[in-house]
């Protein structure tokens, strides 16, 4: 490539990440989370791009955008989970309660008891459906005895609304639950240990419309509790769950707002062209 060349291809990049500039309101005050200039690379290739963005408290943030826009891959940014992938470097500053979660002195596992995770697929040990509830407070050391341990896991089921339907089977395997259960223990099992953040990567679409409608039930109860961080590819479902949402494209965060503001008045063209169908 010529030096003329060069020139054209740096200008012509500089002016491709300037039309991707996130617009709206990425920042709060008194976050729960916050996350300044976060990329994210798989060997060489650049995933995400100088992503800012924070996390409020007591809100649901819906993560918007076509297949392969980046959005799963910054939500496990949040709780360190890339570390579990080989050749894939963070870099930026992503901080819980002023906490530096990259800081040499920050274990991961009481980070991700602090920021939990409930993936796409349910995924229930292959335990009892009270053992997969206190799994968590038994190696954080959450109880002192029996009792304690006890009182926990009802509270934790009570709070995925799943007591009442399996109090009277608490030693059967969890993974004789339906799909809809098991996501539900799963979600007890993440606020078994008093997370304040709850990650949720497209927590509902592996179930059926009414298993669906009772996740999405629970998220609007949760979050008087924590802050909840959902990826979806449905745009309905982040219209009915979530306070804002957040836009991404190609790596870039395009666009962040409150939900109604963004699904009826995008800022950006690239939002108002996925919302409208013109891609994704």
């Amino acid at each position: 490539m010529s030096g003329k060349e060069e020139i054209l291809s740096e200008v012509t990049t500089k002016a491709l990440h300037k039309e991707r500039e996130t617009v709206g309101s990425p920042f709060v005050e008194n976050p729960r989370m916050t996350c300044r200039e976060v990329n994210v690379y798989y060997g060489d290739k650049k995933a995400i791009n100088n992503v800012n963005i924070d996390i409020a408290r007591n809100e649901v943030i819906a993560m918007i955008g076509p297949s392969g826009c980046g959005k799963s891959t910054f939500l496990r940014c949040l709780n360190r989970m890339n570390d579990t992938i080989e050749g894939c470097r963070v870099t930026g500053d992503l901080r819980l309660d002023g906490m530096d979660i990259h800081d040499k002195n920050v274990d991961v596992v009481p980070l991700r008891a602090r920021v939990g995770m409930v993936f796409q697929k349910p995924n229930p040990f292959p335990k009892s459906i009270f053992d997969n509830v206190a799994y968590g407070p038994k190696i954080h050391g959450l109880a002192q005895n029996k009792a304690e341990l006890d009182e926990i896991v009802e509270r934790s089921l009570k709070k995925a609304g799943l007591w009442d339907e399996v109090k009277d089977r608490l030693t059967q395997p969890g993974t004789g639950l339906s799909g809809g259960q098991q996501q539900r223990l799963c979600i007890a099992r993440a606020i078994a240990v008093s997370p304040e953040v709850i990650l949720m990567d497209e927590p509902c679409s592996a179930l059926d419309p009414i298993a669906t409608a009772r996740i999405e039930e629970l998220i609007a109860e949760l979050r008087q509790h924590y802050s909840i961080v959902i990826v979806t590819h449905s745009m309905q479902q982040a219209a009915r769950v979530s306070q804002r949402t957040a836009y991404f494209h190609l790596g870039d965060l395009i666009e962040v707002g409150m939900t109604d503001r963004v699904f009826t008045n995008p800022r950006h063209q690239l939002t108002e062209d996925y919302i409208t169908g013109r891609f994704g």
